[in-house]
């Protein structure tokens, strides 16, 4: 990773609940975490713990339930979900109360009118309340609205000064009716443009997420298209260009993804994202479907396109070797919550949370030897945790490695660090 302090995004108490009837499922549950620029950032768990779901909340594929997400800065994703809910808890609060009230038959004067003042009360209370969240609702869809419009302008702008100076040295009328032709293109395709596009996915399933009735020159160029560019030229040797950088060949522009094999199809994948010219790839679980000798080379292309673009990556997977070996930092999730998050080789020295060392211990080896010898450690929460009374929050127990903990645990994770370090020294 290059030597960058630069936070790209920023996930900020992240909630997304799915409605089950009348209850909520917590796919992700007050989920934070920074990604900082050129990074590769793991996200680790077993199937069904929220990493995907965090993924498609980040790239605005689900409207967030609470919490917002940051990128380069500005909010790209609020969730108002939150504030409705609470209206609504207001107002059936509120109507409960006055019914009771009502409910009454006072037989004095004074007591009617004790009633009457707090009916009001109620009222004003519950206004205060409404105004307030609707306030929110109105600032976090304002800001979603403004920082489009600002990214944009700045586009516009940045090319505008850009063409200026090419206008200026154009040698003849044809280059200058070229630069014109180019200009309007990249125009048009600006005003369009949104921040939230700079991130991309790459999604698990390479045959699911693409459409069989489409050519891989379309696929690929879809998001060109959408983005308002009409230059089938300049579109095509994108294409081919794109091909190229993720090892495949011209020919293969005109063929449907049915006739590739798992590994091809990711690799269209890949290159549908990286078509775009995002900053960040958000890459979701992108081997899990592969054949073993495939996925290395997956892999080492997302390396290298990593190096060659400048690309800051968010890594999802459930294969904590690949993401050792990718990632230079990782973040552990369970049951919807981040429980821990460190640097790679932190996280494999000194694993703290009961469940990171439980996933550490299921790791195989070719080493058949080390196999027979190899104990898994199981997780129970129930067992391993004792919140009955001090409840657990995120905490920072040494520089960047954070563990889910309330205080009996933060100090007894305290002593366990200090510990292995003194039997190192």
């Amino acid at each position: 990773m290059e030597n960058n302090n630069e936070v790209l995004l920023k996930v900020d108490h992240l909630c997304q609940y799915f409605r089950l009837g009348r209850q909520d499922l917590k796919a992700v549950d007050d989920v934070s975490f920074e990604i900082k620029k050129g990074e590769a950032f793991g996200l680790v768990g077993e199937s069904g713990c929220g990493k995907t779901t965090t993924g498609r909340s980040i790239i605005k594929l689900y409207e967030i339930t609470s919490g917002n997400v940051y990128f380069k800065g500005q909010r790209v994703a609020a969730g108002t979900r939150s504030y409705i809910d609470a209206i609504k808890k207001a107002r059936s609060e509120a109507a409960k109360k006055i019914k009771e009230l009502r409910a009454e038959k006072p037989v004095d004067e004074a007591r009617k009118a004790e009633i009457k003042a707090e009916i009001e009360k109620i009222n004003a209370e519950l206004a205060e309340v409404v105004d307030e969240n609707r306030a929110l609702i109105r600032d976090a869809k304002k800001d979603n609205s403004a920082v489009d419009k600002q990214y944009a302008e700045s586009l516009v702008k940045a090319l505008e000064e850009e063409y200026k100076v090419k206008f200026a040295e154009a040698k003849s009328n044809e280059e200058l009716q070229a630069l014109r032709k180019e200009y309007t293109t990249r125009i048009r395709v600006a005003k369009k443009s949104k921040l939230i596009t700079q991130i991309q996915m790459i999604f698990q399933d390479p045959i699911a997420s693409l459409d069989p009735r489409m050519t891989v020159r379309d696929i690929i160029a879809e998001g060109l298209i959408i983005n308002g560019v009409t230059d089938q030229e300049y579109i095509n040797e994108k294409v081919y260009e794109i091909l190229e950088m993720v090892g495949l060949v011209r020919e293969h522009a005109d063929r449907y993804p049915h006739e590739f094999s798992g590994g091809q199809r990711q690799r269209i994948g890949i290159a549908r994202a990286v078509i775009m010219q995002p900053e960040m790839i958000i890459a979701d679980e992108p081997i899990s479907a592969l054949d073993v000798s495939i996925q290395a080379q997956v892999i080492n292309l997302l390396n290298d396109l990593k190096d060659r673009l400048g690309l800051t990556i968010l890594f999802i997977a459930h294969d904590l070797s690949v993401v050792k070996y990718f990632s230079d930092r990782i973040g552990v999730m369970y049951f919807g919550k981040m429980v821990e998050l460190a640097d790679s080789d932190e996280l494999f020295k000194n694993p703290l949370h009961p469940y990171t060392r439980s996933l550490l211990s299921a790791i195989p080896l070719p080493d058949p030897i080390y196999e027979k010898k190899r104990t898994r450690v199981s997780y129970n929460p129930l067992a391993d945790h004792d919140y009955s009374e001090d409840g657990p929050t995120f905490r920072e127990i040494t520089p960047g490695h954070f563990v889910y903990c309330n205080d009996e645990e933060e100090k007894k994770y305290k002593q366990l660090v200090n510990a292995n370090n003194e039997s190192e020294g």
